[in-house]
């Protein structure tokens, strides 16, 4: 049974490969690039919707992981929220995406402000679906540090620290991350699963 992940994100990939401790194959390894509509009003409905639509292309027992995750940023009225991806303007890049915020927290001049990230993470198989939700609480800075991670770590600053996620080691942020304890939550109902095969 093949674990399939419903991501073309590089990073989200490594991610999540080395969180699971397993291998998990990109979507386009095994299916021809397609366009999926994200227009959930929330992090599961979207990820659902992307773990649905690669699922439904794929004509054998794998089991397809999707993910939507992004920052709400307590001084932007929780923007950017489920656009995060896009903050900029469609098909934006990480920097641009960045630079959107530290512009809009400086236009309103906030120096500081809470902020937490969502995951939610959907699973598609032919047994079922499941969302779980991990959540990683903070503040942000409208000047970044650091350049590990990607996305808005270098101005996401863990609750407990004093360094961006952009300045923290692999190993310290994968027991902060919201991903990390959504992907705790889903690796025994991906046992069920196998075991069910």
């Amino acid at each position: 049974m093949r674990l399939i992940i419903a991501s073309g994100n590089r990073g989200k990939i490594a991610e999540f490969s080395a969180m699971m401790e397993c291998t998990i194959t990109p979507f386009y390894e095994v299916i021809e690039e397609i366009e999926i509509v994200e227009d959930g009003t929330t992090f599961a409905e979207n990820a659902l919707i992307k773990a649905r639509a690669i699922y439904n292309q794929l004509n054998d027992n794998s089991i397809v992981i999707a993910d939507d995750s992004g920052i709400s940023i307590d001084a932007l009225g929780g923007a950017p929220g489920i656009y995060s991806a896009r903050f900029a303007k469609e098909g934006a890049t990480d920097k641009e995406n960045l630079q959107k915020a530290i512009d809009e927290l400086q236009k309103r001049g906030v120096a500081s402000s809470p902020a937490h990230y969502t995951a939610a993470l959907a699973i598609v198989s032919k047994y079922g679906e499941y969302v779980v939700h991990g959540w990683m609480y903070g503040s942000v800075i409208n000047t970044p540090r650091g350049n590990k991670g990607f996305g808005y770590d270098p101005i996401f600053i863990p609750n407990g620290y004093n360094k961006t996620l952009g300045e923290l080691d692999d190993s310290t942020k994968s027991k902060l991350s919201h991903r990390a304890k959504a992907l705790e939550l889903i690796k025994p109902i991906i046992m069920m699963l196998k075991e069910k095969a």
